[in-house]
């Protein structure tokens, strides 16, 4: 071999390994990508009838092996596809939040303000809710690089009041954010997560006792609030090992007269059914609806089955979610609330769709705008 290629070889076996040990270096030292689950903890995930062979298992079977050639039509896409109307080019019509109507107790009604994504604050029977508080700017680990967010907060982690639980379906970046919650934990009494993901709190300073991990199909009593986890058809993961090492739930909250469904992420299944017959019938339901593909339709539903999901689980009123402020799929950032609300219309399904800050008032005229036309306000 002559002198040339095999130094050429070795610079790029010697790179190779530099680039790998850097990276496992930066995986192990930097705190967001949180932590494995280990003794107590673990031991109570392997005996869950979910997790089976070392990992969680999707309640049906669910292939997300998109193949090679889905790769190189991924990879492509991303390289040379049109990033046209992937995200606005105009400022979004965000509502601000008023911290101090937020920190007068609601008694009576309650209210639902998406902060936008997955991210809301729920006030009900006098108690403060957050779900999935995802309130970083990039949905990523690294804070330069990664899905931006499209327009500000409505309101800031600063801002908020004190909060009685946050509630959180999955450890996937754009719903679990290291920022948020190291901000969330002084102000916030108690923690509810699926089966593992509270090994990343702990990792990140939340005391044990204010976590509660929880299985599906299991309930818990919350100053007179129940929250119950149920399925959902997704997977989980911060890094490039612990892929379905944490559980993925779906949220049922029920209070004195109200029940709220939030969908977390999934695709669609019966699952939706068998969870509107046990819990059903919902006032609202909070519907994953954004970040689909034709590569990935086993984990993310497209928008008119999200309106299916909101029937099959028995809902009142749908309220579209997973859209709005990160470009995390190549569909336009349009695409996801022109089919769900044009599905809704056709089925004659509730459907409100408030600007990112704007309260829903359960049982009060819901917010219906078509905000997300640029310079266009046309209510429905």
């Amino acid at each position: 071999m002559k002198k040339g290629i095999k130094v050429s070889l070795y610079l790029i076996i010697f790179f190779s390994l530099l680039a790998t040990a850097g990276g496992c270096s930066f995986l192990r030292l930097s705190p967001q990508f949180g932590a494995a689950a280990k003794g107590d903890r673990l031991q109570a995930i392997k005996t869950s009838p979910n997790y089976r062979q070392g990992e969680f298992k999707n309640p049906v079977e669910t292939n997300m092996d998109i193949g090679f050639k889905g790769y190189v039509e991924m990879i492509s896409s991303r390289l040379f596809g049109s990033d046209e109307n992937l995200r606005p080019d105009w400022e979004l019509p965000v509502q601000a939040i008023d911290s101090s109507r937020i920190s007068a107790k609601q008694d009576t009604a309650t209210v639902i303000t998406w902060l936008g994504h997955s991210a809301f604050l729920v006030q009900i029977d006098g108690k403060r809710l957050l779900l999935d508080p995802m309130m970083g700017n990039r949905a990523s680990p690294i804070s330069f690089m990664g899905p931006e967010r499209f327009s500000a907060l409505p309101i800031s982690v600063e801002e908020l009041p004190a909060i009685d639980a946050v509630l959180i379906s999955h450890d996937h970046y754009d719903h679990l954010d290291y920022g948020s919650i190291k901000k969330l934990n002084e102000k916030t009494k108690h923690f509810y997560v699926a089966l593992g993901v509270g090994a990343h709190l702990e990792s990140w300073g939340i005391p044990a006792n204010k976590i509660t991990e929880m299985d599906w199909w299991q309930e818990t009593s919350f100053k007179g609030l129940t929250f119950a986890a149920t399925p959902s058809r997704h997977f989980s993961g911060r890094g490039l090992t612990d892929r379905m090492k944490t559980l993925w739930t779906s949220w049922v909250i029920l209070g004195k007269k109200d029940r709220i469904y939030f969908s977390g992420d999934s695709g669609y299944f019966d699952g939706f059914a068998e969870i509107g017959n046990k819990y059903g019938p919902f006032d609202i339901t909070l519907m994953e609806c954004g970040q689909y593909d034709e590569l990935w339709p086993n984990i993310h539903m497209m928008p008119e089955q999200t309106v299916q999901a909101h029937l099959d689980l028995k809902g009142k009123l749908l309220m579209p979610i997973h859209w709005g402020a990160f470009a995390l799929a190549m569909h336009s950032w349009t695409d996801p609330i022109e089919r769900v609300t044009e599905r809704a219309q056709e089925l004659k399904v509730p459907i409100t769709t408030p600007r990112i800050g704007q309260p829903i008032i359960l049982h009060q005229r819901a917010p219906g705008e078509v905000w997300w036309r640029r310079g266009q306000n046309i209510a429905y």
